[in-house]
């Protein structure tokens, strides 16, 4: 076999790109710190800085890249995880998470009925309360649910994707698009193996977690169509249905009105009370600026959309790295333009393009062709 993309990547990468590159990272995490306003950033921002700077000053000399990278996740990673849930500190979707997961054990849905505060709003479909549910913050199990669901889709080296800013800082302060994204990847790589009721049972999981994880499913089935035929992407489709619904449904039918209004309306701006996602990418930035704002970025979003499916029937990805770059731009494009919108979401993408430039593994799939395996 021949080396990894990763260890090739290692190998040609020169060390003062390495060491750049943790550097700049130093600056932009103790920036970080300096400028954000809730505590659980700034302690994130310290703890990244501190290991970003030590992993430059190690990849400066002559030993190992392995213990810089090693410096870099211990610093941005371990540390401030296990700091801030010691001291009880996150960000508010971790609150969100636990309330939920004990309105869930209590009364059979997640939601509050009647929310008036922002803090009484959970916009997440119901399987994410099962977080909640099992026992310790939410954080281990969001944090072991994305690492799992990577390793399992075949991407290697996961350890320094970890000390990555994007990944890094919702790991540890309670971001909960993580699970999503790995299960999409997951998902794709079921999918490129030819395991449609695999890829149906990961994305059936992810489109249980957050809306996001919907965006997978057309993507994968045109994998599936072009590779194997219509009645395995049916398969994939109808298992990934089937197990979304065992778990939205439930819900959606003991509290009806609380699922609306905390799963619809709030995260589509239907309520009285506006949603917290103001990052200023340009959808947000039209819409808050611009007169009919909200409009045009729901047409520039609607346009993009159009394009990605257009491309999907035209030109369907033929291998796990096309449908994960495809997935890739996809997702990207929603985060830009969506008015309501946050720089967290870009994990998304980017999580998506390392299994798009992975390595890729040949064996014979169920049709007797060459089916392509992602290995980042």
């Amino acid at each position: 076999m021949g080396k990894t993309f990763g260890e090739r990547v290692a190998g040609c990468v020169p060390r003062p790109v390495e060491r750049y590159a943790w550097a700049g990272c130093a600056v932009a995490a103790t920036g970080f710190a300096l400028v954000s306003g809730p505590a659980p950033h700034r302690v994130w921002g310290w703890s990244a800085g501190a290991g970003y700077a030590l992993a430059a000053l190690l990849a400066s000399g002559p030993g190992p890249l392995r213990a810089a990278r090693a410096a870099a996740v211990a610093g941005a990673a371990v540390l401030p995880l296990v700091g801030l849930v010691a001291a009880g500190l996150g960000q508010s979707e971790v609150a969100v998470v636990e309330r939920s997961g004990r309105l869930l054990a209590a009364t059979g849905s997640p939601y509050v009925t009647a929310p008036a505060a922002v803090g009484d709003f959970n916009p997440y479909l119901p399987g994410m309360a099962l977080f909640g549910v099992l026992p310790g913050d939410p954080r281990w199990w969001t944090g072991g649910a994305f690492v799992g669901a990577l390793v399992a889709a075949g991407v290697r080296r996961v350890g320094p994707l970890l000390a990555c800013p994007l990944v890094a800082l919702p790991l540890a302060v309670g971001g909960v698009d993580l699970p999503v994204a790995g299960l999409m990847c997951l998902g794709l790589a079921q999918a490129g193996r030819g395991r449609p009721g695999g890829a149906g049972l990961a994305l059936g999981a992810a489109a249980a977690l957050k809306w996001t994880g919907w965006l997978a499913l057309p993507v994968a089935l045109a994998l599936i169509a072009v590779r194997q035929g219509g009645r395995p992407a049916l398969r994939c489709a109808g298992t990934c249905l089937g197990t979304a619904s065992a778990v939205v449904l439930p819900v959606a039918l003991t509290d009806p009105a609380g699922f609306f209004r905390n799963v619809v309306a709030f995260p589509f701006g239907l309520t009285a009370t506006a949603s917290p996602a103001d990052s200023p990418l340009p959808g947000h930035l039209l819409a808050a600026h611009v007169p009919g704002g909200t409009v045009i970025a729901l047409a520039l979003l609607t346009v993009g959309a159009l394009l990605i499916g257009g491309s999907l029937a035209l030109r369907p990805p033929e291998t796990p790295r096309a449908a994960a770059g495809r997935l890739a731009l996809g997702v990207g494009l929603a985060t830009v333009l969506m008015p309501a919108t946050r720089f967290g979401y870009l994990v998304y993408p980017m999580v998506l393009a390392v299994l798009a430039h992975g390595t890729v593994h040949r064996d014979t799939g169920v049709t007797g062709r060459t089916v392509e395996r992602n290995a980042a």
